[in-house]
């Protein structure tokens, strides 16, 4: 089966969540089920742009992956649109026997029996912000899937006070998850504006200002991170 591929690149760094700093290829597929407000990867995620995806096998990917990273083990970063939308079961398997480790991102909406095969699983649902609805049934179904050998962890965008409020009553439904929370991109670049810059005073004003909720709120299971290839290359693609 073939997978619906946006783009691949690196070695880059992870920018966000659990394993921010770690060095990775990233594998981006195409298409989403959601349509977030502030989505920052258009690109991956509208049917428009469809023609520029492009279907490869498990075979094709992974090839990539290893000319990319000098046919090193590396860790792979699943990314969209909705990676779970795709059918990733083989691609898990010929990398593991290459050496290579899996993480993904989701937001938790579709839940496929492969989760059990990636070493980090970042569940990531979205909150009042993005105009897109939580479904708990559904990201139940994905912490299910994940199983005991897969390291979930649990990552939250903030954007306002209703995001952080909405944020920690669900985090209190799932203590057993790390916790990650994220300031939203105040100016994510779009596909008719790809050079569209971010204002780095915004983007740290609202930084701060989850530190200080974060803090004043005693709130000390969180770890607050910001998207660091924001703040090294703005909203350049491919890095």
């Amino acid at each position: 089966m073939s997978i619906a591929i946006s783009e691949i690149f690196g070695p880059t760094i992870q920018g966000e969540g659990r394993l921010i700093g770690m060095p990775t290829v990233f594998v981006r597929t195409g298409g989403c089920d959601f349509r977030c407000s502030w989505c920052d990867t258009l690109y991956a995620v509208e049917p428009r742009f469809k023609a520029d995806w492009r279907p490869m096998d498990a075979g094709g990917v992974l090839a990539e992956v290893n000319r990319l990273s000098g046919g090193e083990p590396i860790l792979v970063t699943l990314s969209g649109g909705n990676p779970a939308l795709q059918p990733l079961t083989e691609l898990l398997r010929l990398g593991h026997g290459q050496g290579h480790a899996f993480a993904m991102e989701t937001q938790g909406s579709k839940a496929q029996a492969w989760f059990g095969m990636l070493d980090h699983l970042t569940l990531s649902p979205k909150p009042p912000s993005s105009g897109m609805a939580f479904n708990r049934e559904r990201f139940e179904a994905c912490l299910a899937a994940a199983g005991a050998d897969t390291q979930v962890s649990l990552k939250l965008v903030i954007a306002d006070e209703a995001d952080y409020r909405w944020a920690r009553a669900l985090a209190a439904d799932y203590p057993q998850l790390p916790l990650v929370l994220q300031p939203c991109n105040p100016t994510p670049a779009t596909p008719e504006q790809p050079e569209l810059t971010t204002d780095p005073e915004r983007l740290n004003a609202r930084l701060r200002w989850l530190v200080e909720k974060v803090t004043a709120d005693r709130w000390y299971r969180a770890r607050v991170l910001p998207q660091l290839h924001v703040l090294i290359w703005n909203n350049e693609r491919g890095v």
